[in-house]
Parts: C-alpha cells; sequence; structure tokens
C-alpha cells in the first residue's frame, strides 16, 4: 500500500455537502446537545469503512440547527473519504459557520480498529470551552 501522501490528508475536507439549516432560537441561555450514533465515513487511504458516534453541543445565540438538515449532512459522510480528525474539525467549522453559537463542541468517538479506541474533541472557541459532558 503507498504511504500516506498530502492528498489523503486534505481528503474531505473542502467536499460540497448538504446545507446545514438554521430556525430562529427565541429562549437565550441554554444549551443543545446532539448525538448521534450511526456516524459512517471511509479511510481515504484504505477505503474501509469507519463507524463511530457523533456528539455535539452547543449555546445558540440567534439560531438553532434544524436537525433534519443536520441529519442529511451527517449522512452525506457516509461515503466521504476522510481522516476522523479532519471530520470532526469540518464538522465543528461548518456548525458554527451556519449558527454562530456561543460556544460548540464536536466529540466523534470512533469504534476500535486493530485494537485503538479514538475520540477526537474540536472546540470554539478554542479557550474557555466547557467540556463536552459523556
Amino acid at each position: 500500500m503507498p504511504d500516506y501522501t498530502s492528498a489523503h490528508a486534505r481528503a474531505g475536507i473542502d467536499a460540497k455537502l448538504p446545507w446545514l439549516e438554521t430556525w430562529p432560537n427565541h429562549f437565550p441561555g441554554y444549551e443543545i446537545t446532539i448525538r448521534f450514533p450511526e456516524y459512517t465515513s471511509v479511510c481515504p487511504k484504505t477505503g474501509l469503512p469507519d463507524y463511530g458516534t457523533i456528539t455535539i453541543q452547543y449555546q445558540p445565540r440567534k439560531v438553532c440547527l434544524e436537525l433534519k438538515a443536520l441529519k442529511m449532512y451527517l449522512l452525506a459522510y457516509r461515503d466521504l473519504g476522510i481522516f476522523y480528525e479532519n471530520a470532526v474539525n469540518r464538522m465543528l467549522r461548518d456548525i458554527v459557520a451556519a449558527t454562530k453559537p456561543a460556544w460548540c463542541v464536536v466529540r466523534g468517538e470512533f469504534t476500535p480498529r486493530g485494537g485503538l479506541y479514538t475520540n477526537v474533541e474540536a472546540r470554539w472557541p478554542q479557550r474557555h470551552t466547557p467540556r463536552l459532558r459523556s
């Protein structure tokens, strides 16, 4: 199998994905936690499937994520070649762009591969953000 390349490393980062629709928020100062236990994507090097649970926690300001649009967005990763780390950071980037929250945390808990468990957590803003509760 060939070595990892920069193309593998960037795979999926700028792929076109469904739009994250939002709706107006009418109540300030609360948190939303969304858990998606059926995440799948594809390793950009081997083409093998990856599985895991994605948890999104955020404090909305003016808008909230519309859940059906979020589901379609997350399902679009199913055939996308992208590394775990890039997927979690891409999700954070897209959610923050769509909602402009007070803060947001995206956590990926991926099923073991070769006996290794991988959890990836990305936060916005990077400092002074609450840790995601399990």
